[in-house]
């Protein structure tokens, strides 16, 4: 299937970044803390704009775009990113405790074995399967779907209990969060979610 780009570098798009052969990375909290400590110095040191997210055990969705003026496009920010993150996280695996660690870079062995740019593992799926966002029907369609996934996967019974998410920030209690975002305005009067008509 070939790559999709993202055509809008400047603009708010809807991302997904996959791990290679889904494999669940994420339940393991050293990890999703190198997932969030590497957003945060995105968004501090590159002008990555992260308006809704969510980090499942195997993905994660991000509504981003960068600062106007940035010297960097959304996909340099993100190609950084997930090279950063997957030599991080590959040394944490190789060189940490980890149960699955044989399993594991036998899979993103097999997928690096014949990809050129990668010497010995592939961690992330190439591509971020980028949707530009254009109206805040569609905008807020994806929010609600970036935090209905914990739901969905039967994680919690409600989006703004799943910590590594957004939603609790969106939510009407306004919960903190491990990753600071820029949060979007309300559309409707008394709560934050656009629902269709």
């Amino acid at each position: 299937m070939p790559k999709r780009k993202i055509l809008d570098q400047r603009g708010l798009n809807y991302l997904t970044l996959t791990v290679v052969g889904w494999v669940d990375v994420f339940t393991r909290k050293r990890y999703r803390d190198i997932i969030i400590e590497s957003l945060n110095f995105c968004r501090k040191e590159k002008g990555l704009i992260i308006c809704a997210y969510v980090i499942m055990s195997n993905h994660l969705h991000l509504i981003a775009q960068v600062e106007e003026g940035n010297k960097w496009t959304l996909s340099d920010v993100l190609r950084d990113f997930k090279k950063y993150t997957a030599n991080r996280i590959l040394e944490s695996i190789i060189n940490e405790p980890e149960s699955r660690r044989d399993w594991m870079l036998i899979v993103f062995g097999y997928h690096g074995k014949y990809k050129e740019q990668n010497r010995n593992y592939q961690f992330w799926v190439h591509g971020n399967h980028p949707t530009a966002l254009y109206s805040p029907k569609v905008i807020w369609e994806k929010i609600a779907y970036i935090h209905a996934n914990p739901v969905r996967a039967d994680i919690v019974d409600r989006a703004e209990d799943y910590i590594h998410s957004s939603a609790r920030q969106y939510s009407n209690e306004h919960l903190g969060g491990p990753l600071e975002i820029d949060l979007l305005p309300p559309l409707m009067p008394g709560g934050f979610i656009y629902v269709p008509s």
